[in-house]
């Protein structure tokens, strides 16, 4: 066997070789065009909004089931529940392990999980630790899910995104209802890359469509549009006391400090006076008008802040990027594995506190260089 280390150097070395190699990438001098701040939040300092024990207390000291329980963690959560809907929400650390901590712990071997095959990591990890057998199904197609769901055994949860975050692209959610209650199945609803953006209120595309009643649970995370840390997991009360019991992400997780939690009440009540989110509209809205039909023919169609042009190959991908960052803007190349091979993008993400000009300033150049790059490939 290998020395671990010697593995380690062959594996890079394979990335290195396709053009795959990741590495961080500090670019605080430019645009922002690739944060998930959609609504600028993570850059506000917040006002109190909810009292905190004095004298403050910076950590949570345990878990929720030990040291880590509080009066604000209580009040957040009876909040966050009001407010999207929901009989009780459950707050987890991350959304990675709100994912995780969920579809690992719901379902017997006797059960079926069917999934879109474009949901995020977390989903996916969260449906391999489970027992219930598990297919997906193809990206937003209908037909696909049902005849799925035909030949599922057992109890059935259907496991998709309101907005998928590497197309920017949404759920057909309310046809998907119909299927799930056509064939007895649950459905369970990440919106993470929704909340804050769809809805006059930031509540997500599920409260939008009026569906709240009619999907099982949903997942809102707090490090995208409400630019703070965690997510929430809503749904009825009996989930809540079962994933309190069972969910192991969430037993065996040190809680969020109250501190934190207060950011994120904030955040919340920010959000929920719709300016920023009508202003994010408007900025989607003039960068999908003002690119040239020519160019706006290689994006993926989607009205939410994640706008995707399609630069197959690494290379193309990372030097079309290069090229924006050269000009200001930071915008980052999406490449395989992340996404299929011959399906490399460039995923720009659109925020309330872009200005007009320097939208204007993004397309006018994208309209410019995008054909050159085009000829260039083709060549």
């Amino acid at each position: 066997m290998e020395p671990f280390e010697e593995y380690l150097r062959q594996r890079l070395a394979a990335r290195k070789e396709e053009n795959a190699f990741r590495s961080l990438q500090l670019n605080e001098h430019l645009i922002d065009f690739c944060s998930n701040d959609y609504l600028g939040l993570a850059k506000t300092p917040s006002q109190p909004t909810i009292a905190l024990p004095s004298p403050k207390v910076w950590g949570a000291t345990g878990s929720r089931l030990i040291s880590g329980q509080s009066k604000v963690a209580d009040e957040v959560e009876n909040y966050l529940a009001k407010f999207h809907e929901a009989e009780a929400a459950l707050i987890f650390t991350s959304g990675y392990q709100a994912n995780l901590g969920l579809l690992s712990c719901l379902t017997t071997r006797h059960d079926t999980i069917i999934y879109d095959q474009l949901i995020h990591a977390s989903l996916r990890e969260g449906i391999q630790l489970a027992p219930a057998k598990a297919f997906n199904f193809r990206h937003n197609d209908l037909t696909d899910l049902s005849e799925k769901l035909q030949r599922a055994k057992g109890r059935k949860l259907v496991v998709v995104e309101s907005i998928y975050s590497m197309d920017g692209d949404a759920a057909p959610l309310a046809e998907m209802v119909d299927i799930c209650k056509s064939h007895g199945a649950e459905l369970l609803v990440d919106e993470a890359h929704a909340t804050g953006v769809f809805g006059t209120s930031g509540e997500g595309l599920v409260q939008t469509l009026g569906l709240q009643d009619q999907v099982w649970t949903r997942i809102h995370t707090f490090g995208k549009a409400i630019g703070a840390h965690g997510a929430v997991v809503v749904g009825t009360t009996v989930l809540r006391d079962y994933l309190i019991n069972f969910s192991r992400s969430f037993i065996y997780t040190t809680a969020l400090p109250d501190s934190l939690l207060a950011r994120i009440h904030w955040a919340y009540t920010e959000m929920a006076q719709g300016i920023r989110s009508r202003l994010l509209r408007a900025r989607i809205a003039q960068f999908k008008a003002a690119l040239s039909q020519d160019v706006a023919k290689h994006f993926i169609p989607s009205d939410s802040p994640i706008q995707c042009v399609l630069v197959p190959g690494n290379e193309a991908a990372k030097a079309l990027a290069a090229r924006l960052q050269e000009a200001g803007f930071d915008i980052r190349a999406i490449l395989s594995p992340t996404v299929p091979k011959g399906q490399e993008r460039l995923r720009i993400c659109l925020h309330s506190f872009n200005t007009e000009n320097q939208i204007q300033e993004l397309t006018e150049l994208m309209n410019q260089i995008i054909p050159v790059h085009e000829e260039r490939s083709i060549c």
